[in-house]
């Protein structure tokens, strides 16, 4: 899944979630764990990344006035 450039953001997040659990339950290899590891770190820049661009879509409306205008969203930091 983490090779599927078009995986959504909800399957990354869920396999991240899998990933989690899977490693918190300590009873996996080393070799094993590394793995996961790497796959969960592929699967958290290709989440930023997809947020990225999602942030970049969104607008803010606001009023001007008696009309609505849209302007680029900036998000807190």
């Amino acid at each position: 899944m983490a090779k599927d450039a078009k995986a959504s953001f909800e399957s990354n997040l869920k396999r991240l979630e899998q990933i989690v659990a899977g490693l918190e339950k300590g009873d996996v290899e080393l070799e094993a764990s590394l793995k996961l590891y790497e796959e969960g770190a592929t699967l958290i820049e290709s989440c930023r990344r997809q947020l990225a661009e999602a942030e970049t879509r969104i607008e803010k409306i606001r009023p001007k006035g008696d009309r609505l205008e849209t302007e680029p969203f900036e998000p807190e930091q």
